[in-house]
């Protein structure tokens, strides 16, 4: 009975050291990221705004290729024509292939209701074709849009100033918002007497301004164009694209 006792104790005191163990390997990591994860008791937020100007780099027309008709395959063929004689002149001012996009290819029909029979029937077609153009080189921005109306272009949605690479600018307006937030922390500390500790917390909000349309040929409506257009003064002009930070500092 004293053996058998003896091996009880032994077992059992080697099954509480694995237990013990185990819940420390696994235990003691969660606990340590459990206790990171939780913020200092003193903390200082602070928020600032960066901003960087930059001229915009890429231009983006939007036009278009209005037909009316009661034949859909006259129409077709007549909207067809114009919008390759457009896309040819297009092509011919270095303008790649991939920047130029078909977003836009609808036939509607158009109705009229019959009171004697008391349904619609159709009285023609409206077909709009629409092509989107991308345009690296701004200084051939002007020449594009005078050369689109005298080839049947009747609609141009507007010229879109833009960026390549905009996150290039969200950088530079980051990082001076990132210095401004931290004078400004800095000061703050000061004031209090206390220093700064590590970075707890960062979130940004960032604006690229959109595109914006400088230029508008036609409002709305498919409006027949001049047989000539003077070529258009296109000034990109400038826009600023901001940077905004909160940044939460443990205090020291």
């Amino acid at each position: 009975m004293t053996e058998a006792k003896h091996w009880f104790w032994v077992l059992l005191d080697a099954f509480l050291a694995a237990l013990i163990i185990g819940v420390l390997g696994v235990g003691l990591p969660s606990l340590v990221r459990w206790a990171s994860s939780v913020p200092p008791a003193r903390t200082i937020t602070v928020s600032a705004q960066g901003m960087t100007t930059a001229t915009p780099d890429l231009a983006e027309i939007t036009f278009s290729v209005v037909s009316t008709g009661q034949n859909p395959q006259t129409l077709t063929s007549n909207n067809n024509d114009k919008m390759n004689s457009v896309l040819q002149f297009v092509s011919s001012q270095n303008i790649a292939t991939s920047d130029i996009a078909t977003t836009g290819y609808d036939l509607e029909p158009a109705y009229n209701y019959d009171n004697t029979t008391q349904r619609n029937y159709i009285t023609g077609y409206t077909l709009t074709q629409t092509v989107t153009v991308k345009i690296h080189d701004l200084s051939n921005v002007a020449t594009v849009l005078g050369g689109l109306a005298p080839l049947g272009v009747n609609q141009i949605g507007g010229v879109d100033f833009t960026f390549n690479t905009p996150d290039e600018f969200v950088a530079a307006a980051r990082a001076d918002a990132m210095n401004k937030a931290e004078t400004k922390a800095v000061e703050m500390a000061n004031a209090a007497g206390v220093s700064l500790g590590e970075v707890v917390n960062v979130s940004e909000n960032s604006i690229v301004p959109q595109p914006m349309p400088v230029y508008n040929m036609m409002a709305s409506g498919a409006i027949a164009a001049p047989e000539a257009a003077s070529t258009p003064n296109i000034q990109p002009g400038s826009q600023d694209v901001t940077d905004n930070v909160t940044i939460t500092y443990a205090l020291r």
